[in-house]
């Protein structure tokens, strides 16, 4: 029998780990993109090496989102119990903060192709 992890050892901050790398994400591709128009490009000019920037980015992005994403699939599968975990259990407790950062990295996985979508659909400064 596998058993879950110790309550205390556990943290809220899985829960914002993956908004957190979507926020971050965000805020470098859209400075990059404003300070390559400001500074590099001329009027009108192309995105260029902003949008080899913005997908590494978001490559960097993706790849923390599914870390927390699979972590919280794993811890959260641990003896196959289904949803929902509504006992008040260190199991199900435990369950739930996992269930809930891997919808979350789900979400923030979305929102951040949503973003890197913006580089490849306007790929002028204009």
């Amino acid at each position: 029998m596998k058993l879950p992890p110790h309550e205390q050892t556990q943290s809220l901050w899985i829960l914002v780990a993956s908004p957190t790398i979507w926020a971050v994400h965000f805020l470098a591709c859209y400075t990059t993109a404003a300070v390559w128009c400001a500074k590099m490009a001329e009027t009108g000019g192309d995105l260029g090496a902003a949008r080899w920037a913005i997908g590494v980015y978001t490559a960097a992005a993706l790849i923390g989102i599914a870390i927390v994403g699979w972590r919280g699939f794993v811890r959260q599968s641990f003896e196959q119990v289904p949803p929902p975990f509504d006992a008040d259990t260190i199991e199900d407790r435990v369950r739930f903060l996992e269930y809930a950062a891997l919808l979350l990295s789900i979400l923030s996985a979305i929102a951040t192709i949503f973003v890197a979508l913006a580089a490849v659909f306007i790929g002028t400064c204009d």
